[in-house]
């Protein structure tokens, strides 16, 4: 039987582990790269923030 183009095809147990796969990587990725990016945006804000407000000890 002939697809029509507006409608989807319907996923394969193929298809299903490519998407899980898939997801898995990406949540992979997050432990690995967004995580450890964020903590060092983190770090820098807390130090100019300190470095902005210390107080000034010129003598």
């Amino acid at each position: 039987m002939r697809q029509l183009k507006g409608k989807p095809k319907k996923e394969t147990s193929k298809d299903k582990k490519e998407r899980k796969q898939a997801m898995q990587e990406a949540r992979q990725q997050i432990t690995t790269v967004v995580l450890p990016t964020m903590a060092v945006v983190v770090l820098l804000i807390v130090v100019f923030v300190y470095v902005a407000t210390r107080p000034n000890t010129t003598e």
